[in-house]
């Protein structure tokens, strides 16, 4: 199984030193940020690849339940609290799991197992909806449009928005790059950025924590985000003499 980045969130220093303490037994969990409030944790958010949150609800300025709704494309989210009667507003948020403190650690690997279960369950379904296809449809000016894999350069992600750039034009759909990432072939495609995601076929040059890629006959760099970059030059490598 593939590493799984996850942040946690919590107003409270002993429970952020209890949940570190229990992610760092997680072999496949790689903890990338401790956040005290939901601020801190839009800005983890925005700059790293963030695959799970362990998020405290009663929260100083803005709630867990406020910052979920507020997020476009949120991780995966596993509430924590010391208030049981949140449960059902967390689940309808669509979190995975609600753990209720104090968390024993027997429960916080119940909720891991969960973590894990989506995880994989989510790479088949990646797989599948890959499987012999060579193109897929988007909803663009009022009309589903045909987008043809190897047509694309890049994906640029813009809050609700995603910006298809193809060889002589571009598409943007309503849509978020969570979703698309899903469409995009694992092999051909890599999310490099928070931002974008991209066609390894059409990179031309990797230079410092930049990509380049050619768009109608001009060379245009993309950033590459600092938890995205170990898997890039990891397929780089790959293929390198």
């Amino acid at each position: 199984m593939s590493r799984i980045n996850v942040i946690i969130v919590d107003d409270e220093p002993l429970a952020l030193d209890i949940l570190e303490t229990f992610v760092k037994k997680v072999p496949e969990f790689e903890l990338i940020g401790r956040c005290n409030n939901a601020a801190e944790a839009i800005s983890m958010i925005d700059a790293n690849k963030v695959d799970v949150m362990f998020l405290d609800i009663q929260m100083p300025h803005m709630t867990g339940i406020e910052l979920m709704r507020s997020l476009d494309d949120p991780p995966l989210v596993v509430f924590t609290t010391a208030y049981p009667n949140y449960a059902v507003e967390g689940f309808e948020l669509n979190a995975l799991d609600y753990l209720l403190k104090p968390i024993s650690l027997e429960r916080f690997m119940k909720a891991v197992h969960k973590i894990k279960d989506h995880h994989s369950i989510q790479k088949e379904n990646d797989n599948e909806l890959n499987e012999d296809k060579d193109f897929f449809f988007v909803k663009a000016d009022k009309k589903l449009m045909k987008i043809n894999y190897n047509d694309i350069t890049y994906v640029e992600g813009l809050k609700d928005y995603v910006i298809l750039w193809l060889g002589d034009t571009r598409i943007i759909t309503l849509q978020t790059m969570k979703s698309l990432e899903i469409k995009l072939d694992s092999k051909n495609f890599r999310r490099i950025h928070r931002s974008f995601i991209v066609n390894l076929n059409k990179i031309k040059a990797l230079n410092g924590n930049m990509v380049e890629v050619e768009y109608k006959a001009l060379l245009r760099q993309l950033p590459i985000g600092k938890n995205y970059k170990d898997d890039l030059l990891e397929i780089i490598g790959e293929s390198r003499l």
